[in-house]
């Protein structure tokens, strides 16, 4: 049997442009022979499609449109994944299901099981699960059809509860043969690697093939890699697929003896890459696809500071949207850096993008002279500071709206988690590119571009080198105010995405005035953030959609007393 594993870019809501897409591959795979094509999970609506499910028109339109592809197939056998409606009554209006059809006919539909409701998934806000594990037979061999976190089971990389039902395990004992997984997984930097060992502890477990097709695109904050894979019984991976890129990959099952051999050579795809390369692929398709997807600007504009966060992220729109459609601002003022221009320049120079430079000391010394009667008597500090930076927002935001671009943020996940930041000033934004990013990792991902990606010296070393500073104020550093941003990194790394305790943190061996420092600004500055530009998601734990921490709250700073009174156990959290 030729299978064809065929990962597509939908577009949330777009069902005419997505019927095309799917039409499309439909059309291909019976010119080429295929015998099966699977296509990912809820490709009808692109996922995740949220409160469009409350619409009654748009679920109407999403049954019609199963109707037409569902009609438009010939001796292919096709699988897709969209929406269904739930008619006994009960329970929620519709299930995400995987419909199977050929010959213009629906041969069965498979409801999804496990409806994932924790850091950014609702699913089973709007879906009713599925209950029934039946192996489907095509073409005269027993397939078991599983819908993304059917497969996961309990191998996320957070556990945030356990399922009492392994679908896939249920469906071999049914009798399936192989297993077919139609997904939509978001892209974090540890997933192309936990994703292929999952996939290939369930083939070597249960002993079958297991064929596994997924999303792709950028969808908002989520970033869809694609990466689709096709294992033997073994647990040997046979194909793999690109990724960020739609992209299909055919093998030959064989249903005798059960083998699976690519039909092209894929090996160049096995090898999994640095989390430079894979975090940087994604974020220039997470910038590209949102422009394109919300037809929000053709165009961006971001500030230029001389220093590493607007140069990663210059350089990621460039690679994302051409030279042509990048514009960059340096606004110095009186603090600034000799670098802060000269590096710009030269950064600027090297991608090819055109760059202005509007000083700012005039606007800021008028700013102060009008507040200067408020201001008498009080010392300078963060107010006169965060003047500066909500001046250049201004001037970013004036031209955006002058000209059409889109502003992007440059400011990175260290530096939002602690606050490190100014509302309505360089947190101004339509996207905030790299704010699931570390600081030390956009060190990383910088000399990745040159040393790899480029093959030459593209991002200035000096700005690679000289000690990060907001330049506020006259010789300001940031390790003024935070501790160094290894040991911030370590700290935010284990409390956001690992859900560490204070206790496990300080047992690590970091000091616990700086860990109490930084789980304060954390929690105290949830408030910015909840203003933030949504911003891409690289990580298992992102802020926005992904942590949802209450404003008004008590919480903050109870933590520690509650321990030490011996009230919980230390390793309880």
């Amino acid at each position: 049997m030729r299978i064809r594993l065929q990962q597509l870019n939908p577009t949330i809501g777009d069902l005419t442009g997505n019927q095309e897409l799917i039409l499309s591959a439909i059309r291909k795979a019976e010119k080429d022979g295929i015998e099966l094509l699977l296509l990912p999970e809820l490709v009808t609506c692109g996922y995740p499609p949220m409160d469009l499910m409350e619409r009654r028109v748009f679920r109407e339109l999403l049954y019609k449109m199963n109707r037409e592809i569902i009609d438009s197939t010939g001796e292919t056998t096709v699988i897709f994944g969209s929406i269904t409606e739930n008619m006994t009554g009960k329970g929620r209006s519709c299930f995400n299901s995987a419909i199977v059809a050929q010959h213009g006919e629906e041969v069965t539909r498979v409801h999804k099981a496990l409806l994932p409701t924790y850091d950014v998934f609702d699913d089973l806000r709007y879906f009713e699960p599925g209950n029934e594990f039946e192996p489907v037979v095509i073409k005269g061999f027993p397939f078991g059809i599983t819908v993304c976190e059917d497969i996961w089971f309990n191998d996320n990389d957070i556990q945030y509860h356990i399922y009492d039902v392994n679908p896939a395990e249920v469906l071999a004992k049914k009798g399936a043969k192989a297993i077919i997984n139609i997904s939509a997984s978001p892209f974090n930097k540890d997933k192309p690697v936990s994703r292929k060992n999952m996939l290939q502890n369930h083939a070597r477990k249960l002993g079958t093939p297991l064929f596994y097709v997924n999303q792709v695109g950028g969808q908002t904050e989520l970033l869809f890699d694609g990466d689709s894979l096709a294992f033997n019984g073994s647990g040997e991976m046979k194909a793999r697929s690109k990724r960020f890129e739609p992209d299909y990959v055919d093998v030959i099952f064989n249903k005798e003896n059960q083998t699976v051999e690519a039909v092209t050579d894929v090996e160049a795809n096995f090898e999994t890459p640095a989390k430079e390369q894979v975090m940087f692929e994604g974020l220039v398709m997470g910038v590209r696809d949102y422009l394109k997807k919300s037809k929000a600007a053709d165009k961006v504009i971001l500030g230029l500071s001389g220093g590493i966060d607007s140069a990663l992220v210059c350089t990621i729109a460039k690679e994302a949207l051409g030279a042509d459609n990048v514009k960059a601002v340096t606004m110095p003022s009186e603090f600034s850096s000799e670098g802060s221009v000269s590096d710009s320049e030269k950064l600027a120079q090297n991608l090819g993008i055109e760059m202005l430079e509007i000083p700012i000391k005039g606007i800021y010394e008028e700013y102060l002279n009008a507040l200067s009667p408020v201001f008498q008597g009080t010392d300078f500090n963060v107010a006169e500071e965060n003047l500066q930076s909500r001046t250049r927002g201004d001037l970013l935001m004036a031209i955006a709206n002058k000209f059409g671009y889109m502003l992007l943020n440059t400011g990175n996940k260290s530096e939002m988690a602690v606050g490190y930041c100014t509302l309505y000033g360089d947190m101004a934004g339509g996207l905030s590119v790299i704010s699931d990013v570390y600081k030390t990792e956009v060190y990383d991902i910088c000399r990745w571009l040159n040393e790899e990606y480029y093959g030459k010296e593209v991002i200035p070393e000096a700005i690679l080198t000289k000690a990060p500073s907001a330049e506020l104020r006259p010789d300001q550093k940031d390790s003024d105010s935070l501790p160094d941003y290894g040991t911030l990194d370590t700290i935010l790394r284990y409390y956001l995405e690992e859900q560490r305790s204070r206790e496990e943190i300080i047992s690590s061996g970091i000091d616990e005035h700086i860990v109490d420092k930084a789980l304060r600004l954390v929690d105290l500055n949830e408030h910015k953030r909840f203003q933030a530009p949504p911003g891409l998601k690289v990580s298992a734990k992102a802020f926005g959609t992904g942590r949802r921490w209450p404003l008004a709250q008590q919480w903050t700073g109870q933590e520690k007393k509650i321990i030490q009174s011996g009230k919980i156990r230390k390793e309880g959290r």
